[in-house]
């Protein structure tokens, strides 16, 4: 059937084609992580229902790994993961009659307000130092040291210069008398009054 057909209620215009190409691939590349997902969480609850406790953790582990996969792709939302895996493990703790099974997030260590915020204070620190370095090869490390090291050669002929200076400077001002200033024979002439003349008819 022809898209100009007006019977068509589908996309139309060249952008609306677009999404509908761009929808069917990413629902072919989604779809199978989908499934996986649930094809394990199903692999678990059997497993759970036959009383095997490593069978069952291993394949509540299993599921879990692939909804996360499925959340990480953006197959599935991850709160719909994290929903989906809270339910699997309340079915498979009551089919174990309670048993506790390895769970799939890390431990989290329990740490104090302040020993938390002197090792933030410590990450800042450290994170400021290397910027302040810079790069740390083998290439920006020599340049540094010899930045150091020209930059100490010329505070140490500084210093020297300052103080052949400061040494010097007493001779040059017991040397040097400060001499009364004369006037000039210039200052001394004193400006005769010039007359104006009238001028001439």
């Amino acid at each position: 059937m022809a898209h100009s057909s007006r019977t068509w209620t589908g996309a139309r215009t060249p952008q609306a084609l677009k999404r509908v190409r761009q929808s069917t691939r990413r629902n072919d590349i989604l779809q199978p992580r989908r499934s996986a997902a649930k094809t394990e969480v199903k692999d678990a609850l059997l497993a759970a229902a036959s009383g095997d406790a490593e069978a069952t953790r291993e394949a509540v582990a299993a599921a879990a790994a692939a909804l996360d996969r499925a959340a990480k792709v953006g197959a599935i939302h991850p709160n719909n993961a994290a929903r989906r895996k809270s339910r699997l493990m309340r079915r498979a703790n009551a089919a174990l009659g309670g048993e506790s099974l390895v769970t799939t997030s890390k431990p989290q260590r329990q740490v104090g307000r302040t020993a938390a915020a002197k090792a933030a204070k410590a990450r800042i620190a450290a994170g400021k130092a290397t910027k302040a370095k810079g790069e740390q090869t083998a290439a920006g490390k020599a340049r540094a040291a010899l930045s150091k090291s020209s930059r100490a050669s010329e505070e140490a002929k500084a210093a020297a210069s300052r103080s052949g200076d400061a040494e010097a400077s007493p001779a040059r001002t017991t040397a040097k008398s400060p001499a009364k200033k004369t006037p000039s024979a210039r200052t001394s002439k004193a400006k005769a009054p010039t007359k104006k003349t009238a001028p001439k008819e």
